[in-house]
């Protein structure tokens, strides 16, 4: 242990200087100084910046362990590190564990991109079901103490992709669910007063709740859970800040898409007529609403785009249909359900999206998505149609995880092969 507890001290030392810089240029610097060497070398050298960093994170000065999420979150960003999972993975989930008991915002933040990372990696299995049960608890304690936006935001987000990626029972998902509602609607005892969430905390809070709703089947909804919510959502069409109004539109069309409107609402025909028809006017006016004093352009346009979609959606029936470009080759959406996951999912990786998009089994499969450089050689491209198969959210991600299940067992199986079986390979 006392060998083991020097070499960690010395690989930390690395990452706990005076100075201003952050790990992610110290890496960068690394990076520059093999790029006369093979790459082998550079690859090695980024496995080892990771094992340096996840050593730091046992080191008591606050400071180091942040630089070191850093580096990991970097490292998890621009490569999908599947050997360095494989070895460390109990060790980096239990020390960002310890982060979000013990640290600063800033590391309870980082540490919350870390595991989700860790989890989106890992993929559907043993692992993301381990991250799921012993993270639960630790998150849900760090949300009870709102004093900061941003580490509320990062918990509310790594909740969600840790269910997304491994939670298996609807009555699972639906814990987390009311765990983030209840960040905005706390449950709380006589005479206590709770404190006004903030729009990022509450944009937070309806995204993530939104990301896991896509997995739910309407018709297992427990109604006692989420009756109020279309009313909810509707108030917060009327707030100020317009990343709260995109956000809480998206859902209401989630939901609108997901059908058992019943379940959402108090269980009266005339009221939900009503609350749909308030709504209509609400998205109506949303779409075609003139800037203010201090307006930016491009929030205004991006309000008026998404509630046009929306109203489209509402009166019509009609979906929007996106399409990203990722090397060469069209990921499309065709539902409000995709729309919700493929927002989520990008804003979370930021700048590892194509990178995840491109290597990352587990979302080829949530997406149906192929990349380009994974298609047979003359062999036939995931049509239209196809790409359109993705009627039940619930089957949906269902089918997905299976998938990615069943093709890790067949490559564990047969890895000496020179082939797989063609239903994995297309």
């Amino acid at each position: 242990m006392g060998k083991q507890r020097r070499v960690q001290r010395k690989n930390a030392a690395m990452l706990d200087d005076d100075d201003t810089d952050s790990v992610s240029s110290s890496s960068t610097s690394r990076s520059e100084q093999m790029m006369g060497t093979r790459g082998e070398d550079v690859l090695t050298d980024k496995e080892s910046v990771l094992d340096q960093s996840l050593d730091a994170l046992f080191e008591k000065r606050g400071s180091t362990r942040e630089k070191a999420l850093v580096a990991i979150i970097e490292g998890f960003s621009s490569n999908l590190p599947h050997e360095f999972v494989e070895k460390k993975f109990a060790t980096m989930l239990h020390q960002c564990l310890n982060s979000i008991k013990k640290g600063s915002a800033k590391e309870i933040a980082l540490a919350s991109n870390a595991i989700g990372l860790l989890a989106l990696t890992a993929g559907p299995g043993k692992k993301s079901q381990e991250i799921l049960e012993e993270a639960i608890t630790p998150i849900s304690e760090a949300l009870k103490s709102r004093s900061d936006s941003s580490k509320i935001a990062s918990l509310l987000d790594c909740l969600a992709v840790i269910t997304f990626v491994g939670g298996n029972e609807a009555e699972e998902t639906d814990k987390c669910m009311q765990i983030m509602w209840q960040v905005v609607h706390p449950k709380l005892g006589p005479n206590v007063v709770a404190a006004k969430p903030s729009p990022p905390v509450i944009a937070a809070m309806v995204s993530a709740w939104s990301l896991l709703l896509t997995t739910m089947d309407g018709s297992t909804l427990d109604p006692k859970s989420w009756q109020g919510s279309i009313s909810y959502l509707s108030t917060l069409l009327e707030k100020d800040d317009r990343s709260v109004r995109i956000v809480a539109g998206e859902a209401l069309a989630l939901i609108f898409e997901i059908g058992n409107l019943e379940k959402f609402s108090v269980q009266d025909v005339t009221h939900i007529q009503g609350l749909k028809a308030k709504i209509l006017n609400q998205v109506r006016n949303l779409s075609v609403e003139a800037g203010g004093k201090g307006s930016a352009k491009k929030d205004l346009n991006n309000q008026r785009n998404t509630f046009r979609d929306i109203l489209e959606f509402l009166e019509d029936g009609y979906c929007p249909e996106t399409s990203v470009k990722i090397g060469g080759e069209s990921l499309t959406t065709t539902t409000w359900c995709q729309l919700v996951q493929l927002n989520f999912i990008k804003r979370f990786l930021r700048g590892g999206f194509i990178k995840h998009m491109q290597e990352n089994e587990f979302l080829h499969e949530v997406f149906d998505f192929t990349p380009k450089k994974n298609l047979h050689p003359g062999g036939d491209r995931v049509s239209g149609t196809e790409k359109r198969m993705y009627k039940s959210p619930n089957s949906a991600l269902n089918k997905a995880r299976t998938q990615y299940l069943n093709k890790q067992r067949m490559l564990s199986q047969d890895k000496n092969a020179g082939h797989y079986a063609s239903g994995f390979d297309d």
